[in-house]
């Protein structure tokens, strides 16, 4: 299990002021990491590369820590009511990730800071639903998890739900490194969900990510101590020979005795789907993609804010959605499919 280093780290003024800002200072000067300063994350202008695709793998490996200036929190349909950023931007390059949309311009990686304000207004927000239990999602813009050994954010924010009497935390991730998690007081108010893929789409466009194994035992870990469990299947490609892919990835997940345990195991099934704007950035930066991104193969639907994506037939998308749904079904009889979109 490789962990994700930086070459530099950009800190905004402010940064340092807060504990979790002391912390990933300290980090940096224990590992000898360049330490740069900036008035903001948008004057972060002199990253190297000559070219757009090394510009992209030089953004990969830069980490800027500043504070999150608006706590207004977007809606998150349908795996909670509301998402929050403990960051941005994921130290993985998978070609297909759907950040490229709103996030394409700035592929580096940023970290908030200001934790108390966040949990101040997940709490607001939770009062605001009274009698009714909330929701959040912690990993709508970026994967958590693959920077928690800098930061340590996501621990704090999952011992902060565990405080909880109408919040729930759900957080998915492409990592493994949950150690430093199993003895946090969650008490069953995170849900881990853990990001898999057919071993083609894995090997093929998940870059700089854990493996399969190394996630299946991550999952493994968080079931033995005590957190709900799930798993997002996503994005499902009608790649060549899919079918057995699948096959194989669900074979394999059943297999895995330690998390199988669990009586209720959710499963979000989630298709390929891709912007014209975030093909035109992948097509920048993976020049020889194998992502299939042929518009005839595909239809229009219409999304938040009026922007439109390219999804699968609906013949195509109902027979993946059955073929996988049978095959958890099969494997897992206690899981529980939440939704497929």
């Amino acid at each position: 299990m490789k962990l994700w280093i930086p070459d530099r780290v950009y800190f905004e003024p402010a940064a340092m002021e807060y504990p979790m800002g002391e912390r990933i200072l300290k980090f940096c000067r224990e590992h000898q990491i360049p330490i740069l300063k900036t008035t903001s994350h948008n004057q972060v202008r002199d990253i190297p590369g000559e070219t757009e695709k090394a510009r992209f793998a030089n953004a990969k490996k830069t980490l800027v820590v500043g504070t999150k200036k608006s706590l207004k929190l977007d809606v998150c349909k349908p795996s909670a009511h509301f998402q929050f950023s403990l960051m941005t931007n994921c130290p993985g390059s998978c070609e297909y990730c759907y950040l490229y949309t709103t996030q394409g311009k700035k592929p580096y990686v940023r970290v908030y800071v200001n934790l108390e304000e966040t949990f101040q207004t997940i709490d607001r927000y939770i009062e605001e639903r009274l009698p009714e239990t909330t929701v959040f999602e912690a990993a709508s813009t970026g994967d958590p998890l693959g920077i928690e050994h800098i930061s340590g954010a996501l621990k704090e924010t999952i011992e902060h739900f565990g405080q909880l009497k109408k919040g729930k935390l759900r957080v998915v991730t492409k990592f493994s490194n949950v150690d430093s998690l199993l003895d946090a007081k969650h008490n069953g108010n995170t849900r881990f969900r853990f990001s898999v893929n057919s071993p083609y789409v894995i090997h093929q466009f998940e870059h700089n990510t854990h493996s399969l194994s190394e996630r299946l035992e991550g999952a493994g870990k968080v079931a033995e101590a005590g957190y709900p469990l799930g798993f997002i299947i996503a994005p499902i490609i009608l790649h060549e020979n899919w079918r057995e892919g699948y096959t194989e990835l669900i074979e394999t997940m059943g297999q895995n005795l330690a998390f199988k345990k669990k009586s209720h195991i959710t499963f979000e099934l989630i298709q390929h789907r891709y912007t014209n704007n975030a093909k035109q950035i992948i097509l920048e930066r993976y020049p020889n993609t194998k992502l299939d991104m042929d518009e005839k193969k595909r239809v229009l639907k219409f999304g938040k804010y009026g922007r439109t994506k390219y999804v699968y037939p609906k013949d195509d998308a109902r027979e993946m959605k059955s073929f996988i749904s049978d095959l958890i079904v099969k494997h897992f009889p206690n899981g529980h499919i939440h939704y497929f979109t």
